[in-house]
């Protein structure tokens, strides 16, 4: 079920909320539209275990990379150069986050320590991955999301998200035209702060 609990605007990593409005459009994804729902860490864990379980049933060339987004998002002021056309992680418009391993990643072996960098639109539709061996650029193209309040003053996201792979650079190539579905637990706190938890699954096409 995608629903919203009003009007959500994000703002390099911060979130205003603004109670009562409706979504206006929802066969494109917008973040600001479908993300305002809860998730616990366990729910996560019984959304994504479906998931996995059909990712090993997969023949061992189409087995998807697996990694956790997880931590604070912060505004990008002057993002890197990845070498992806697709995205400029420089124009104002993007917040991070970082990324550590679930599956295995040749070279990282401690799941606690952070492998990379997560940008993303919060306005728009647009996200990367900076991750050891090449980046990957990715295009957001729908969800089902809930949303729940924290009781707080803030709300939850569950649900997924979905995206197709637009470029790729270095050992992650193959996967352009591929997917990435989001099992996605973000935290918008009342102080307008966006806390993450978010299993991707991406595979080649």
């Amino acid at each position: 079920m995608d629903t919203a609990g009003g009007d959500r605007r994000f703002r390099n990593g911060r979130v205003e909320v603004t109670e009562g409005s409706q979504a206006s459009d929802r066969t494109l994804i917008s973040r600001r539209t479908a993300i305002g729902g809860a998730i616990g860490g366990a729910a996560v864990t019984l959304l994504a275990v479906p998931e996995l379980a059909i990712a090993r049933e997969r023949p061992k060339n189409h087995v998807p990379l697996v990694l956790l987004l997880k931590g604070r998002y912060e505004p990008v002021v002057d993002g890197p150069d990845l070498g992806l056309s697709t995205v400029d992680l420089s124009d104002g418009s993007y917040s991070t986050t970082k990324i550590y391993r679930v599956g295995g990643f040749p070279g990282h072996a401690d799941v606690l320590e952070a492998i990379g960098d997560f940008y993303v639109q919060f306005t728009g539709m647009l996200c990367a991955y900076d991750i050891p061996r090449g980046a990957i650029a990715m295009e957001f193209t729908g969800s089902n999301t809930e949303s729940v309040p924290d009781g707080s003053g803030g709300s939850y996201v569950q649900g997924t998200f979905e995206l197709d792979v637009t470029e790729a650079k270095g050992h992650h190539r193959s996967l352009v035209g591929g997917h990435n579905r989001m099992v996605d637990n973000l935290h918008l706190l009342a102080s307008g702060d966006a806390d993450e938890f978010c299993v991707c699954l991406i595979s080649g096409r």
